[in-house]
């Protein structure tokens, strides 16, 4: 065999590189941002006065390139984000939280039972009439006939054996994302990682489980649903954590759906310090206010009777907090990790996967 080589630019490896690792950047400054890219681009010639990028980089040139690639609009026009920007951030928001897992499949969830499918199972079962002949195992049919006729190869229709299939199902979930102050207490960013991980769901379930349905709200003193596209730019109040509304306003948006899974997937680091009264919201942020748990955990057994699974990602370490999240997730039924703001979407996207393979009861 003969080998052809060519001679490869070092600078231009270098320049496609860096290129990557700016846009790579650009995005993650335009989540901190709120979806506005007129301050990510100041915060990168920020970063490159300082000299955490390096000085011969031409940011110029990379932002002329973003509106090139109608990313952003000119910046005659406002520089703001595009929709064709909106679906880079998506994707770009999918590989980095899932690029470490496996591939998901044909973007079917699979459940743990046999119905009518597309990937064949290794369990097998009598024929029926009315089995697609596809599906007959021809290995344990023709065993069958060689055990019965005690060697002699004579097919009879009580031999075949067919492949059970995957049963396959649909999923409905809501993201509710806190917004209370403390996603940005003592200088820890929690709320862009949040942020992030509602943008890969996005785009894992418009691009490989288009037959499942994604809602987002957000709670601070009350829960507001919002748009996927107003993803990018939420942005963290002086809002207490209203967890007993974000629940109920979740399994309102819920109700209507016809998928035979429904979830909510409830993003927070702190214990809930509000409940609605009426038009009021009563708060009170110091310690575990019985009132606010008790109503919290009546919405999470309300979830759990009409069969809307509760999964928690709670951001933080505290033992009370813990305990809290233990007993909303008995009460419920549901799940509850402890997770990192570095993996959270590790997280999510592992949860969101590997527990839509059953049918809830």
């Amino acid at each position: 065999m003969r080998h052809r080589y060519a001679y490869l630019d070092p600078e231009l490896v270098r320049s496609l590189l860096a290129a990557i690792d700016l846009l790579r950047l650009f995005n993650q400054l335009l989540l901190a941002a709120a979806g506005d890219a007129a301050r990510a681009r100041e915060w990168m010639r920020e970063l490159q006065g300082r000299g955490y990028l390096d000085e011969g980089l031409d940011l110029d040139r990379f932002f002329a390139q973003l509106e090139e690639q109608g990313l952003v609009s000119p910046a005659a026009a406002g520089g703001a984000l595009t929709a064709s920007g909106a679906r880079q951030l998506r994707r770009s928001a999918f590989e980095e939280v899932f690029a470490s897992l496996a591939k998901a499949g044909p973007g079917y969830h699979a459940v743990q039972a046999a119905g009518e499918g597309v990937d064949s199972l290794p369990e097998t079962r009598p024929y029926a009439f009315g089995d697609e002949l596809s599906a007959i195992d021809p290995v344990r049919s023709t065993e069958n006939a060689l055990r019965r006729t005690k060697g002699d190869l004579d097919l009879a229709e009580e031999d075949l054996e067919v492949n059970e299939r995957e049963q396959l199902t649909s999923c409905a979930t809501v993201v509710a994302i806190d917004i209370s102050h403390s996603m940005v207490l003592y200088g820890e960013d929690r709320i862009t990682p949040a942020k992030t991980v509602a943008l890969a769901m996005t785009e894992l379930i418009t691009s490989k489980y288009p037959n499942d349905w994604l809602g987002v709200l957000v709670f601070g003193d009350r829960a507001t649903r919002i748009e996927l596209s107003d993803i990018p730019g939420i942005q963290v109040g002086p809002f207490h954590t209203n967890t007993c509304e974000a629940l109920e306003a979740a399994r309102a948006m819920l109700a209507g759906r016809r998928h035979p899974n429904k979830q909510v997937l409830l993003i927070t680091d702190g214990k809930p310090s509000a409940i609605t009264e009426g038009h009021a919201v009563y708060k009170n942020p110091y310690g575990l206010d019985l009132k606010i748990v008790n109503r919290t955990l009546e919405e999470a057994d309300r979830c759990r009777r009409q069969k809307v699974v509760i999964t928690t990602f709670m951001i933080a370490t505290d033992p009370m907090l813990q305990q809290f999240v233990e007993q909303l997730t008995k009460v419920n039924r549901g799940r509850a990790y402890f997770a990192n703001p570095t993996d959270l979407g590790g997280f999510v996207l592992a949860d969101y996967v590997a527990n839509r393979r059953r049918r809830v009861r």
